[in-house]
């Protein structure tokens, strides 16, 4: 993991900004309705996630986002670019 992927986890420990957990929402939402499968998770999917959502999962959210931007294999446009925003406003906050 390098320097700013551990800044931006930092940064989402205690994060309470609703508009971050809208957008969280909003990527966990969108990942389940494409049936995007980014890793191997047991137990919750994206939209059960979604609908759980706490500040303190943020962090979790925020590496699939990571790993949705870099991935080759999701080549879906829409999907990436809200990936893409919620790590800004992570950055931002």
């Amino acid at each position: 993991m390098d320097k700013k992927t551990e800044e931006l986890l930092e940064k989402c420990a205690n994060v309470e900004d609703t508009s971050i957990m809208g957008t969280c929402k909003g990527l966990l939402k969108m990942m389940a309705d494409k049936d995007v499968v980014v890793e191997d998770k047991e137990g919750e999917t994206y939209l059960e996630m979604a609908e759980n959502l706490k500040p303190n999962d943020v962090s979790q959210v925020l590496q699939l986002a990571l790993k949705v931007r870099e991935s080759g294999d999701i080549t879906d446009v829409e999907l990436k670019n809200e990936a893409s925003r919620l790590i800004r406003a992570i950055e931002m906050s």
